[in-house]
């Protein structure tokens, strides 16, 4: 694989890992800020709300113009902003700062996967877009975890420290080995039929959601599981990384070979088990100790694999039912992908509050098992070849 396109992947990795850097530090920022858990975790819902508002228009505009300025301007955007985040100390500034950051991370995205998929032979920009995906499976397995030892060790400001850090080491990177890229610009709607597309950005939303629903509180879900706390919530962040891996070799699998109806439909129904594995830790139903930090590791892992397996399965049936819109197409599955997580963590930070940590693996497991039964009903069926989706 060109070396440029590794490069690409850590724009991906800063900004995946500046998503949920604070994901392990929530109960000791709500203490210092003088709000309550679920509040702090609306500085995701946040960031990807405003990712997802934004990622389709920038995706259009960022068809018009040169992917390395974007990148390195994007890249610049973010070590500005979580300076100012680790800074401030006012909740409704980290808002807003999260939101604007949400907005540069859509900007970020489809110029890295463009320009990817513009370094290499045809044959290879599966491959391509999979390495740039991949920068965010390594910030849930070092990045992530990494700000929650930082955060611990230092206190939660140094995460956004960090965070600036990683986007600025990016940018160094990008600036000293990637070339100009000049794509054409993307060919706005042409080839989105709403009857074939919809049913997939819907799938991608559920996944999301159901899996955000319990990541974005997890770490007083473990601390109530298995009484893990501060820097010990990144081992468990680090199962994440894991998983993703493992999902998206599964899930690169069966896209190459056109077979995701079922392989996708037990990936939705791996989320609604791992939620409740996750619930049975929370009611006592297994014993304390090592046991519980078994289950309860199993639980992240199965989750993590599961959600990740379901991508490229989505990403493979996008491009061939619009491939004259394959970039929007894409920007728009990416804002599915953020409604889901902004609908996650909203939902479950209203139930941990009003109803407590339970009810959360309620919920995700109820989104999956939902999420499994639309897919099979709507997607459930081989690929169509080619040839058919043009007649269609």
């Amino acid at each position: 694989m060109n070396l440029r396109v590794y490069v690409l992947a850590l724009s991906t990795f800063a900004f995946g890992s500046g998503a949920l850097i604070f994901a392990g530090l929530l109960e000791p920022m709500a203490a210092d800020l003088g709000v309550s858990v679920g509040a702090v975790g609306q500085l995701q819902t946040t960031y990807v709300l405003t990712s997802a508002l934004a990622g389709p228009p920038l995706a259009f505009l960022a068809g018009r113009f040169e992917r390395r300025g974007l990148l390195l301007t994007a890249l610049a955007v973010a070590v500005i902003l979580n300076l100012a985040c680790y800074l401030t100390a006012s909740f409704p500034a980290l808002l807003v700062l999260r939101a604007v950051l949400g907005a540069t991370a859509a900007l970020a995205g489809p110029a890295a996967s463009a320009a990817a998929s513009a370094l290499v032979p045809m044959e290879r920009r599966g491959s391509a877009l999979a390495v740039v995906t991949g920068g965010m499976t390594v910030a849930f397995l070092m990045g992530i975890p990494l700000g929650s030892v930082v955060g611990s060790a230092f206190g939660w400001r140094t995460a956004f420290l960090l965070s600036a850090a990683l986007a600025a080491f990016a940018f160094v990177a990008i600036l000293a080995y990637l070339p100009k890229v000049r794509p054409p610009g993307p060919q706005a709607g042409e080839g989105l039929r709403a009857g074939l597309v919809l049913p997939l950005f819907a799938s991608t939303f559920l996944a999301f959601g159901a899996n955000m629903t319990i990541t974005t509180y997890i770490a007083p879900i473990l601390r109530l599981q298995a009484g893990v706390t501060g820097a010990g919530v990144a081992a468990f962040q680090m199962l994440v990384g894991v998983g993703s891996f493992l999902g998206l070799t599964l899930g690169g699998r069966a896209a190459d070979r056109q077979a995701g109806g079922l392989s996708v439909t037990l990936a939705f129904a791996g989320l609604a088990v791992g939620a409740g594995l996750h619930g049975l830790e929370l009611s006592g139903g297994a014993p304390e100790g090592l046991p519980t930090y078994l289950v309860v590791g199993l639980t992240v892992l199965i989750g993590s694999t599961s959600l990740f397996s379901v991508m490229p399965v989505i990403q493979s049936r996008l491009i061939q039912r619009a491939p004259a819109a394959a970039p929007l197409a894409l920007a728009f599955n990416g804002s599915s992908a953020a409604l889901g997580q902004a609908f996650g963590g909203a939902l479950g930070g209203l139930l941990i509050t009003q109803a407590g940590a339970p009810s959360v693996t309620f919920a995700s497991a109820v989104i999956a098992l939902s999420a499994a039964g639309f897919w099979w009903l709507t997607n459930g069926r081989a690929q169509p070849s080619p040839a058919k989706l043009a007649a269609s």
